[in-house]
């Protein structure tokens, strides 16, 4: 499979499955079920284990340029991630504005990029 499709599969698999297992949270008028709080904790251990799994399995196949393959990799999901939730914003999906996006989960995707920057780091150190 080309890298770049891998990527951007990856990146859309790193959105779908917190938003899938935030369904289990929220009822069908859009309250949430369990403390909002506690909500965003699963959330972001959600999506940081699917992401360090997807990228593990993603550098598997990288033989060379460990840290410019985690930058690609990070911006590339971090752009894929914003790019889908600002579409729930602009569509109505998540009642909030741009602002409120970036300031209440937006920020957190930053963390992609921090963590496959860091695997391509380790990776290079080893080599």
């Amino acid at each position: 499979m080309n890298k770049y499709l891998k990527m951007l599969l990856y990146g859309l698999i790193l959105w779908l499955v917190p938003f899938v297992v935030s369904f289990a949270f929220v009822d069908s008028q859009g309250n949430f079920t369990i403390d909002e709080t506690f909500f965003k904790s699963i959330m972001v251990v959600t999506g940081a284990f699917v992401g360090v799994v997807l990228a593990v399995r993603y550098f598997r196949d990288v033989e060379t340029d460990y840290v410019n393959e985690g930058i690609l990799l990070g911006v590339i999901w971090l752009v894929v991630n914003l790019v889908l939730d600002l579409t729930m914003v602009s569509g109505g999906f998540f009642q909030m504005t741009v602002v409120q996006y970036f300031t209440d989960i937006g920020m957190r995707y930053l963390a992609m990029p921090i963590y496959t920057i860091g695997i391509g780091y380790a990776l290079m150190q080893k080599s």
